[in-house]
């Protein structure tokens, strides 16, 4: 049997292993950040499925926006889709924010909200159809994913400024795809 750290130095306490890590971050853990955070953070628990959370939440976020769409009259879809993405950034920044500073990570995997922002951006203004919805899907988590410039760079502000607006410029590269494909005919409802 091998000796532990205690008894291999004499009976001391092991060694402390979050040397050179700020205390605030050291040994914490989600569940120090305030329920409402988390809540948001995660949408509800979305952003704790697996495999890929951030496309369980852009599914997620497509099914809940046609429900609300479907019950929506045709002048007030656009509106509301622009308020609720800037409802949900605006949100979404401080609870990443405090999530990723209770996990000590920069962007926890469970921190979804980002993709709900993004997501919805790809929506708004798009017709009520199977096909928009799936093309929308498809590329805002494209441009999630590949994150052309200047989406990378917005990765690099701070805290969950950096984890949301990243995604904001993927869902509005989306939402300007999604439009030239309606344009041009390439996308028919």
């Amino acid at each position: 049997m091998k000796p532990d750290a205690s008894s291999a130095a004499g009976g001391a306490a092991p060694a402390n292993r979050s040397a050179g890590v700020a205390p605030a971050i050291a040994g914490a853990s989600s569940s120090s950040a305030p329920l409402w955070a988390t809540t948001v953070a995660t949408f509800f628990g979305v952003g704790r499925l697996r495999p890929g959370p951030g496309t369980w939440a852009s599914a997620a976020t497509v099914t809940i926006w046609a429900a609300v769409a479907h019950q929506l009259t045709p002048l007030l879809r656009t509106p509301v889709a622009i308020a609720l993405a800037a409802l949900v950034t605006l949100i979404g920044i401080p609870a990443a924010t405090r999530v990723a500073r209770a996990s000590g990570t920069k962007d926890p995997q469970c921190v979804v909200i980002d993709e709900v922002a993004g997501q919805l951006i790809a929506l708004i203004a798009v017709p009520l159809a199977w096909k928009t919805f799936l093309a929308g899907l498809i590329l805002f988590r494209a441009f999630d994913i590949v994150k052309p410039p200047p989406v990378r760079q917005l990765e690099r502000l701070p805290e969950g400024a950096g984890i949301v607006l990243d995604d904001v410029a993927a869902g509005i590269f989306a939402l300007v795809g999604m439009h030239l494909l309606l344009h041009f005919g390439l996308l028919t409802s």
